[in-house]
């Protein structure tokens, strides 16, 4: 995975779009559009900045991948994070919302990943 999609997780989990991530982070909306496309590596000016305003991220998986909890918020704090979403989402959704899963991510420890889809019924 490369650095920019591990950002555009970050913005995701945040429900960010990339203006409001830039404003946050404080960096031009210009710089970080051409590190979200590729075009430009982000600077350690730029990494800091996100490490700094969410504190919830691993800054070794921002800039490698890789932890040795393998995910972005890393260890247990993360894993009680995600369940605390789960049960809020379950308590949202309601069965006439017919929600399905399109995708799922798996991250692996080793720093590589697989891309889940399941198969229609």
């Amino acid at each position: 995975m490369l650095i920019q999609d591990r950002i555009k997780l970050i913005m995701k989990s945040q429900k960010a779009s990339a203006s409001e991530f830039a404003d946050t982070i404080d960096v031009k909306r210009s710089n970080l559009s051409h590190v979200l496309s590729g075009r430009n590596k982000p600077s350690l000016d730029f990494l800091a900045k996100i490490i700094n305003h969410y504190p919830n991220v691993n800054a070794a998986w921002l800039v490698t991948g890789t932890t040795s909890e393998g995910d972005f918020k890393g260890g247990e704090e993360a894993k009680m994070t995600q369940q605390q979403e789960t049960i809020a989402y379950s308590k949202e959704a309601t069965p006439s919302e017919a929600k399905r899963i399109q995708q799922v991510i798996a991250f692996y420890s080793d720093g590589t990943y697989e891309i889940l889809t399941p198969s229609e019924q």
